[in-house]
């Protein structure tokens, strides 16, 4: 007997679709539905919210920004209700707040778990997205907001030889929540970036051996974590309404001033008094020691020459030393890591560096990583790789426009939006912290609450005006993207060739810089003004 026709599936109809669960996805939800009124639904492959945080869980994973402002100011009973146990919060903790967070909005009852999004396409007569996912469902939305995150699509490197590998190996963005126990194992670990440099040393503690292949040296700032007292965290509470003022105001969306004074208008003797207390005091800020760290090649020398002479002076081995001294770049041009022990790690006698610049790996055996020098026997290996940063993540939903041009094809060299939010072609297709804003160069739920305030208010104004589509003007992206261009190029940030915010680290990725280096509190004037502007260069109807 013939097996019976599969019938298609019932299509589920809502006002909005949003794609991820973490802090973008969650905030959205919450102003889309209980502000607008609408019909919504936060489809999330994963098993629980979280977003990044559900699936990096990999040792020493902790956030780069100080918990008290890493999170929503937008809810005053949540903010003054919520303890942070740690001056960087790790990630149990930012998934247990985002719990939090979720189950005081009731947002959990909207939110589809384990549902991924396996393509999404305008259908132009109806002005609708309609939303496809790996079991089969059907959505129709008029909106679709993409709330992905900018690091959340693992970049495992296609070695030659992984498939043989008799161990186990796993990517430090995909960790696996049950843990791994690496007790007495002779671990691997490739990449030294800000996930390295916090896993190598955690992974060091309980393994037998660790050997680290590095693929590009890096500065790294301790993070001198500690834990939150009572007293700072009363005091943090009684000070929110200046902290986030100062955050939104300032250029990186942290709540601390940038130095007014140039590296070379002080003698050396006071500059590197300012150095080392912003290294004794530890964290992102170092960066703010100065104005012009980023924007002159002399300023960032100071600050990169200081960092080198850190890493000499705690690396015992002048050897290992130099090999971890960065080289190739100036300081805080790649993403700056801070850390806990990173460089005291390979003081250890169960760690050995491995310089790939020195000798490249040629392939994965049944036994371990083999390079142009010999064979490393493994038990373990971990792909601190990083990610297809922010354009991954939205090309791997596989969104067709209204002429169905594939989203992949459309930024084929390089992607083109307007203002981070929106791309020709793709109508009522909203991107958060999308690529062409400042996202990773901020602290992310400043970045986040802007545009879902910003998308919000735009919905808004399309309801009460009875128009059914916005879209971006070619000419509108095309300035964008040449003005991202010129914003990066007033600062060193494009010159790290080995950047992930260039795309360097996935092969065959095309060599822009994605995220808008202009600054949070520019860019969010801008996007005020295009909005009184009656939404200048967006096409609306």
């Amino acid at each position: 007997m013939a097996a019976a026709a599969r019938q298609p599936a019932e299509v589920q109809v809502y006002d909005a679709i949003i794609v991820g669960a973490g802090f973008s996805g969650l905030y959205q939800l919450h102003k889309l539905r209980d502000e607008l009124g609408l019909r919504v639904r936060v489809l999330e492959k994963g098993d629980g919210i979280g977003g990044t945080w559900h699936w990096n869980r990999y040792p020493g994973a902790r956030c780069d920004s100080e918990s008290y402002y890493y999170c929503y100011s937008f809810n005053k009973e949540i903010e003054q209700e919520w303890e942070w146990t740690e001056r960087y919060p790790e990630h149990p903790e930012i998934r247990r707040y985002l719990d939090f967070v979720a189950t005081r909005l009731d947002l959990k009852r909207d939110i589809q778990l384990s549902t991924e999004v396996t393509g999404a396409r305008f259908d132009k007569a109806r002005n609708l997205w309609v939303v496809a996912t790996r079991s089969g469902e059907r959505f129709e939305a008029r909106f679709l907001v993409t709330a992905v995150g900018c690091l959340s699509t693992a970049n495992v490197p296609k070695i030659p030889g992984l498939e043989t590998f008799a161990g186990q190996w796993y990517h430090t963005g995909a960790w696996p929540h049950e843990g791994v126990d690496f007790t007495g194992k002779r671990v691997g670990q490739i990449g030294t970036g800000s996930t390295g440099i916090q896993a190598a040393p955690v992974i060091a503690e309980q393994a037998g051996h660790l050997t680290v292949f590095q693929r590009t040296a890096n500065y790294s700032i301790p993070a001198r974590n500690r834990p939150m007292s009572p007293e700072e965290s009363r005091e943090i509470k009684a000070s929110y309404p200046e902290i986030w003022e100062k955050a939104r105001s300032a250029t990186n969306g942290h709540p601390f001033d940038v130095a007014t004074r140039g590296a070379l208008s002080v003698p050396e003797e006071e500059r590197q008094a300012i150095y080392e207390q912003a290294w004794d005091r530890g964290g992102l800020r170092f960066r703010a020691s100065f104005s012009d760290i980023l924007l002159s090649q002399a300023a960032n020398d100071t600050a990169s020459d200081f960092l080198r002479r850190k890493i000499r002076e705690v690396v015992k081995d002048p050897e290992v030393a130099e090999r971890l001294t960065p080289r190739d770049h100036g300081f805080a041009t790649k993403r700056p890591p801070i850390d806990t022990n990173y460089f005291e790690t390979f003081n250890r006698d169960n760690v050995l560096l491995v310089d790939l610049k020195e000798e490249p790996i040629v392939e994965i055996t049944p036994r371990g990583i083999r390079t142009t020098k010999g064979e490393y026997e493994l038990d373990i290996i971990v792909f601190a790789t990083g990610f297809d940063a922010l354009t991954g993540p939205l090309l791997s939903l596989n969104i067709e426009g209204e002429e169905g041009q594939p989203l992949r094809k459309a930024w084929a060299e390089g992607p083109r939006t307007y203002l981070g939010l929106q791309t020709p072609g793709f109508p009522n297709l909203f991107m958060i912290t999308g690529p062409g804003s400042p996202s990773v160069l901020t602290n992310m739920p400043i970045a986040i609450e802007q545009h879902v305030d910003w998308i919000t208010a735009c919905i808004r104004h399309m309801r009460e005006e009875g128009l059914e589509r916005i879209e971006a003007k070619p000419d509108a992206a095309e300035n964008w993207v040449a003005h991202v261009n010129e914003a990066a190029n007033a600062t060193l940030l494009p010159m790290a060739s080995s950047s992930w915010y260039l795309g360097a680290n996935v092969p065959g990725k095309p060599r822009v810089f994605m995220p808008y280096a202009g600054g949070m509190a520019r860019y969010a004037g801008i996007c005020s003004e295009v909005a009184r502007d009656g939404y200048r260069g967006f096409a609306l109807r």
